[in-house]
């Protein structure tokens, strides 16, 4: 079973611990991070590797909402659970899946992933990064490789003449795609598998570029 990706923000500390447990408990769920700071939790968030942000709407600083909205544009599901009726219209606006008031119970909370887990949705088929202060969406079938440098990756796509450049961890790019289509060989490469034309022990050869392929990598790799 595929689990759902989560954060958690609130900033009140025993909503984040009680929601903490929640997610623990939960084997359709993984617990990335939880939060009292909305800022930290944005940040973690555009790092990519998110599935569902569970989300307090009042918060100092950066608001649910404003993190919802970013959430949406980088196709992210968002869960409210806040103590204010009268925002239900609001987070709907923004996509939320579902809107819950505290105090949440286990059960209904675990009701409420139910709901998302149940839910037919189109399962996503592309890469959505922030470039050149844009959204973009990179299909993942367009895909070449992906190469980690310092604070941002390259990602070379097919019918592009450069690389679109965004500020993600490589780490965070090969856990949003899929592990069947793409495959970790270097530290600093994750490469399609459709798109390789030619490799041996040390090598991979995709669209004219031979790339290394890392000792630690080399047992781990199936093409």
């Amino acid at each position: 079973m595929n689990q759902l990706r989560c954060i958690v923000a609130d900033d009140e500390p025993l909503a984040v611990e009680l929601l903490r447990s929640y997610v623990q408990r939960d084997e359709r769920l993984q617990l990335v991070g939880a939060f009292t700071d909305a800022r930290a939790a944005m940040a973690t968030l555009q790092q990519g590797g998110v599935d569902l942000a569970i989300l307090d709407i009042q918060m100092p600083e950066l608001s649910g909402i404003e993190i919802a909205r970013a959430a949406d544009e980088m196709g992210v599901r968002v869960m409210f659970i806040t103590a204010y009726r009268e925002y239900a219209l609001d987070g709907f606006r923004v996509h939320a899946v579902d809107y819950l008031l505290k105090p949440v119970s286990r059960n209904e909370f675990a009701e409420a992933i139910d709901r998302i887990c149940n839910r037919t949705a189109t399962p996503v088929q592309y890469l959505t990064v922030r470039s050149d202060y844009r959204q973009l969406r990179l299909p993942f079938n367009e895909i070449l490789y992906v190469e980690g440098l310092k604070d941002y990756v390259k990602i070379y796509v097919t019918g592009r003449e450069r690389p679109v450049i965004t500020q993600m961890s490589l780490k965070a790019v090969e856990q949003t795609l899929p592990a069947d289509q793409f495959v970790r060989i270097h530290r600093s490469f994750v490469v399609a598998k459709s798109h390789i034309t030619a490799y041996d022990r040390t090598s991979v050869t995709v669209a004219g570029t031979a790339l290394p392929i890392g000792d630690t990598y080399r047992q781990r790799i199936t093409l």
